[in-house]
């Protein structure tokens, strides 16, 4: 008779693995960092909107005030390329590092302005940082997190900005009312200094090294834009902006001007392809360009819709973009949680789709006979669809980018953010000219431009499923 069968040893329990998330010691240090950096730009980029006009009307130079709002469009292009070139050579710590301490610096160019240049000039200043801080960002993050990070990480850069639109605005309105608008800048200098100073300490004990560079075939290295090429881009935005402000000979010339340099050297700063949405990155950036033109399109029309034409408080159109703050934010978070399996192109192609309902919205909201919060819904529901489609798109283009040119790619994705602001909006403001020249005109005007932003809109949800990756 045989014994028992030996019983085998039980195989050892296998340790569970937790997936480390964006507060794990690996990558607490640089998610504070970034997150600290987006707070304190969106809080002075949103809380200096309001107090911009005031100053502007105080300095006798309401007239040059396009010229002002040009100038930060225009600086952000040219800030992107620096700090995307920067990045892909020594890494996005550096760049990220300056532009925040060169932010605190413009605050105070403004807030000392004397005539309505200086103040051109400190938003120039203002737009260089916030290009480098911009870019800077979108490299770290694809430097310093794993691909199944990154979606949740874009979407904290978006919550961060939350906090910043319900306080911002409300508070500098009310101290440029009660003591001065230089007040507000030199209170967002005092208030930013000392956090910008410990996000710059902690930047520089976090670890986003220059990545190795990639060779080509030929064993070259592709060729990256000249600073003096996004110089006369950015110079032929700033004209372009102002030349939108009149019809006389001398806003023409402008035009001609702007036109003439954009024409000439935007194809430099963009991946080659981009204006025939070549498959990848091209068409990824040609995206950001319509999806950016038709969002703040709309988010400029709507609010002179309900203030001209609708008579609505200004307090409720305050609202509207409250709303669309907290929209944008639940959108990102959406699509990092709910949807980080669905494939990035659908996302895109849905987002596009809701800025085309937007626009819809927009045009059902000139009619007298609907109320006119129908407009005012249109920028929460634009704000939804740009959740999707923005960091969506980001992705995208670090996908399509080998590690020592996502740099470039995110200095691309800014250039055409811009362009597509400045083109989408020019176009739709000399159409709305066009049609509010007599009397009684103004509400088609404003429902032919919303009209024309579906035009970017829906060609941004056919073009989504060129933007996939392999």
């Amino acid at each position: 008779m045989t014994g028992p069968l030996p019983v085998a040893d039980p195989p050892p329990a296998r340790t569970a693995v937790t997936p480390e998330g964006l507060f794990s010691r690996t990558y607490a240090a640089v998610t504070v960092s970034f997150t600290a950096v987006m707070f304190l730009t969106g809080f002075a980029a949103l809380a200096v909107l309001p107090t911009l006009p005031v100053a502007a009307r105080d300095l006798h130079g309401v007239g040059r005030y396009p010229l002002v709002a040009g100038c930060f469009v225009a600086a952000s292009l040219l800030g992107g390329v620096l700090g995307g070139s920067w990045a892909d050579r020594a890494g996005a710590r550096r760049p990220l590092a300056a532009g925040t301490a060169l932010a605190v610096v413009t605050l105070l160019v403004s807030a000392t302005s004397t005539t309505i240049w200086q103040l051109a000039a400190g938003r120039f200043l203002d737009g260089l940082a916030a290009g480098m801080v911009a870019v800077s960002v979108n490299t770290a993050i694809g430097q310093a997190y794993p691909d199944r990070l990154r979606p949740r990480v874009l979407s904290l850069m978006s919550t961060s900005w939350i906090i910043p639109s319900l306080a911002g605005p409300p508070v500098a309105g009310l101290v440029a009312a009660w003591w001065s608008w230089r007040v507000v800048f030199f209170g967002l200098a005092a208030l930013t200094a000392l956090p910008a100073l410990a996000v710059i300490v902690l930047l520089r004990r976090t670890a986003t090294p220059a990545p190795a560079p990639v060779r080509t075939s030929a064993g070259e290295r592709p060729p990256r834009p000249g600073l003096l090429v996004a110089l006369a881009v950015s110079v032929g935005a700033a004209l372009g902006q102002w030349a939108v402000a009149g019809w006389d000979a001398a806003h023409l010339l402008c035009l001609l001007l702007a036109l003439g340099l954009l024409v000439a050297f935007t194809p430099r700063l963009l991946p080659p392809g981009t204006w025939r949405a070549a498959r990848g990155l091209p068409v990824t950036v040609l995206l950001r360009g319509l999806g950016s033109g038709s969002y703040f399109t709309l988010e400029a029309f709507v609010p002179l819709l309900l203030d001209t034409a609708r008579r609505v408080p200004t307090a409720v159109t305050g609202l509207a973009f409250t709303g669309a703050a907290v929209a944008w934010a639940a959108s990102s978070w959406v699509q990092s949680h709910l949807l980080a399996d669905r494939p990035r192109q659908q996302l895109v192609a849905v987002g596009a789709l809701v800025l085309a309902l937007a626009a819809g919205l927009g045009i059902a909201g000139t009619l007298p006979a609907l109320p006119a919060l129908t407009a005012a819904a249109a920028i929460v529901v634009a704000a939804l669809g740009m959740g999707l489609l923005a960091p969506s798109v980001t992705l995208l283009s670090l996908s399509h980018s080998p590690p020592d040119r996502q740099g470039y790619a995110s200095s691309a994705m800014q250039t055409a953010q811009n362009l597509g602001q400045v083109g989408v909006l020019g176009i739709a403001s000399a159409v709305f000219n066009a049609c509010s020249g007599s009397h009684g005109a103004g509400l088609a005007g404003y429902g032919t431009v919303f009209a024309l932003l579906l035009v970017p809109s829906l060609l941004a949800a056919l073009l989504a499923g060129r933007t996939r990756t392999a």
